[in-house]
């Protein structure tokens, strides 16, 4: 018996959320940088515009791992329904803030993250975050039918590039 309901099916492409930055700055790139390569120093390619220039990304990047939604954001939304009836550590909490039953299993753990890269992100660009539901899928395992739901959250510039897009998956059973 299969715990991936039609509601649930007819979840998967979702928009749950929606971030979108401020426009980033050579400074908010470089404080990240520091941090992240703090005692060492970063590559020029983070904090240098004239090093930076003669790289193959022509001037000042962001690091991969840059967050431009670590400060404050210009706009957020979250298209849940059920945001009150969410509860601590709840596995039907996914499905509880589409508005639909979940599925009434009673253990879940990170199954882990995988991330695809696009465009570097430069001073002056406005990142757009989209969260989705992806897609659900079952296997068997030793304690029984354990259910995999994915995540997805895409990160676009002010051109429509992708930025990163990152896959978060959720193991219940």
């Amino acid at each position: 018996m299969s715990n991936i309901s039609e509601a649930m099916k007819a979840a998967v492409g979702t928009v749950t959320g929606r971030t979108v930055s401020y426009p980033v700055s050579e400074s908010d790139i470089r404080k990240w940088a520091l941090a992240v390569y703090y005692p060492g120093q970063p590559p020029a390619e983070f904090i240098d515009a004239a090093a930076a220039a003669k790289t193959i990304h022509g001037g000042i990047v962001a690091p991969e791992d840059f967050n431009p939604f670590a400060w404050i954001t210009a706009g957020h939304e979250k298209f849940i329904k059920n945001a009150g009836k969410l509860e601590n550590n709840n596995p039907d909490n996914p499905e509880i803030a589409l508005g639909i039953d979940g599925p009434g299993l009673k253990f879940q753990m990170n199954g882990g993250m995988v991330c695809e890269y696009g465009v570097r992100i430069k001073p002056g660009d406005v990142i757009t975050s989209e969260s989705s539901v992806g897609e659900y899928s079952e296997r068997e395992g030793r304690l029984g039918l354990m259910l995999f739901s994915r995540g997805i959250s895409t990160w676009t510039n002010q051109n429509g590039e992708l930025v990163k897009r990152t896959t978060g998956t959720l193991i219940r059973y």
